[in-house]
């Protein structure tokens, strides 16, 4: 299918574990028209935003504190054909930073966004029995765990 005929969306995401062995998860409350469930710390990529500046923004949105970017963790995208949730066909680009806090506190800023609160949760409880996006599983098996 050619690039004109679909959609696409950019977002990217904030991988940040503490010295506890420990992921920082945001609970996504479907307000978009999706399925409550939790995600990583991260969003939509505005259409002046550089990626990584978006990351940034997002995690400090939705948990309350100020991220410092390392590396790219992983590449991932996800396909919805046309009329299921989207009129058109429909490409989510995502892209996953490691990522540590340098400040803030934790609590979600946003107000009427669709993250509920954020938490830190150890990564031995993986997998979690509650519903969880598709990249908090990436992230958690590119970091080596599960």
């Amino acid at each position: 299918m050619h690039f004109t005929e679909y959609d696409t969306r950019l977002a990217a995401y904030a991988v940040i574990v503490n010295d506890a062995d420990e992921i920082l998860l945001t609970w996504f409350n479907g307000g978009d028209g999706g399925r409550p469930s939790w995600s990583l710390p991260g969003g939509g990529v505005e259409y002046d935003e550089a990626v990584e500046d978006a990351v940034v923004r997002e995690a400090y949105e939705e948990t309350g504190y100020a991220v410092e970017l390392g590396p790219l963790l992983a590449i991932h995208h996800h396909n919805a054909p046309a009329g299921g949730p989207f009129p058109r066909a429909y490409r989510s680009q995502r892209f996953l930073f490691h990522a540590r806090v340098v400040g803030g506190q934790l609590g979600t800023t946003e107000v009427g966004g669709t993250t509920d609160f954020a938490r830190w949760v150890p990564l031995a409880e993986f997998p979690l029995p509650e519903r969880t996006a598709e990249i908090v599983g990436l992230a958690v098996r590119r970091l080596g765990r599960r």
